[in-house]
């Protein structure tokens, strides 16, 4: 029986994260992986594979250029499924050598079968060839994500209907696509097929979606999505799915029905929690199989057992995942970490892709909190204009009363990347002031910053540091 200061359970982003912190603390470690190869989900089905698809989809599609060539110009003239998985699996083996060039080096041992709990210090590893192993430790960490909601009424099959996890294996490019769910990754999905023109049915029952996200960014992200073709259905439940071979048909409440040669369903996935054997710690989750935690230790019901990642909930973000591993390794080993920022971005890669920090407008007011925007569009930048941006926008919110950034909302080229110079401003408590007396490189994307600081500012009092004093003769200095 092998005893370790702390055993992973699962090696995605927390839990590869928790596993190195922990390593460089010079612990025993162990990461139980069930799959045969590292990475979890982020890696093979969910964060990398989906932005490489993504990026493949706008370089072979010469997405980024039609602004100057037309809307029939393409980079590779027949694009077939083998093209994009051709891209997909070199950065997949690129990513699984890392991480495992990572654990050799950092000494982390690894072990491949499905991990169950057997009492609050013990869990069991079955091997694939049914072997058992057990493994004792002083404490645990959770971090076996998620998997996709599948419900009994849609007839999966793998061919003409997937879930967000099959869909990487798409056989052909279809012509039409339904996609059921318009939260994150149903909204990636179903823009990166369209940039590739194929005509999308964006199916949600809610009347709104990605409610997270500043409605204004929403509105002008919808009318982008809507110019490039996708139909947005919102506020009527899928009723019935079938597959009749030849096409798939949805009957919707509100008596509408859709066809297309394939569907995807997006809405939803599930805390991979059902065969760890919580039961024997008395464990329990919520009906989407994800555990609570304490939000600042990641600490369950049980003090020496923690979770993280997406198994835990809001945000299931990669990058929040990686934090929060980090974190929970750190105080499990009762070592001091530094304190997470409360600022950190969204990022939804769709197309164009949205970024946000701090609050949104909805919750600016919700607060009573005076505030002034500012707005820039790319297409007023320089550098807009050379790569043929026609499209996209950056919002700013600040306080009237402190004049401190409150919030930045981004959609369009680049705003994965732009944003994190809000959440530096933020997360330092600066102010508009900011952005009007810092020079920015020029042409950049990046001067839309400028642009919508000083549209902030030139509605807001003038600060007493910028008013022209008199001279002692009363005359402006």
């Amino acid at each position: 029986m092998a005893q370790y200061d702390l055993v992973v359970i699962g090696s995605g982003p927390a839990g590869r994260s928790a596993a190195i912190q922990a390593a460089k603390l010079k612990r025993k470690i162990l990461v139980v992986e069930r799959e045969p190869r590292l990475g979890g989900v982020s890696i093979h089905t969910g964060t990398i594979p989906s932005k490489t698809l993504r990026e493949t989809i706008l370089n072979l599609s010469g997405w980024r250029e039609r602004s100057f060539y037309g809307r029939s110009h393409r980079a590779k003239e027949k694009i077939d499924s083998g093209d994009l998985k051709a891209r997909l699996h070199m950065t997949l083996n690129h990513e699984v050598d890392l991480l495992e060039h990572q654990f050799a080096r950092n000494r982390v041992e690894t072990l491949t079968g499905s991990a169950k709990f057997v009492d609050q210090n013990t869990i069991s590893v079955t091997a694939t060839n049914g072997e058992d192993t057990t493994i004792t430790s002083d404490s645990f960490l959770i971090a076996t994500g998620t998997y996709p909601f599948r419900p009994d009424y849609v007839p999966f099959n793998g061919t003409s209907i997937f879930d967000s996890d099959e869909i990487l294996n798409l056989p052909s490019i279809p012509r039409s696509m339904i996609v059921i769910g318009a939260g994150v990754i149903g909204v990636e999905y179903a823009t990166m097929l369209a940039a590739l023109d194929v005509r999308v049915t964006l199916v949600e029952p809610r009347d709104s979606f990605l409610d997270f996200i500043d409605r204004t960014l929403i509105a002008e992200f919808t009318q982008q999505i809507r110019e490039m073709g996708v139909d947005l259905r919102l506020g009527s439940a899928v009723e019935k799915v079938e597959d009749k071979e030849e096409y798939v048909e949805i009957a919707m409440a509100n008596g509408r029905h859709v066809r297309a040669e394939m569907l995807l369903f997006a809405a939803g996935r599930m805390g991979a929690t059902r065969n760890l054997g919580l039961e024997s710690v008395n464990l329990e989750t919520d009906h989407r199989g994800r555990l609570k935690v304490d939000q600042e230790t990641y600490q369950t019901e049980l003090p020496h057992i923690y979770a993280a990642g997406d198994v835990i909930g809001f945000p299931s973000l990669a990058s929040t995942s990686l934090q929060q591993g980090r974190v929970a390794a750190c105080h499990a080993l009762k070592t001091p970490s530094l304190p997470q920022s409360p600022w950190f971005p969204y990022g939804i890669f769709s197309v164009p892709e949205m970024s946000t920090v701090g609050m949104s407008e909805e919750e600016v007011q919700k607060r009573d909190i005076p505030y002034e925007i500012g707005i820039a569009r790319f297409s007023e930048t320089s550098r807009g204009q050379i790569m043929g941006i026609s499209n996209g926008m950056l919002k700013m919110l600040v306080s009237l009363k402190t004049r401190r950034l409150l919030g930045v909302q981004i959609v369009g080229e680049g705003a994965t990347e732009l944003i994190h110079i809000a959440q530096a401003v933020l997360n330092l408590k600066g102010t508009v002031d900011y952005f009007v007396e810092n020079t920015f490189n020029y042409p950049t994307l990046a001067e839309a910053y400028k642009i919508a600081g000083l549209d902030a500012f030139n509605r807001m009092p003038i600060p007493d540091a910028f008013k022209v004093k008199p001279n002692k003769k009363g005359k402006s200095k």
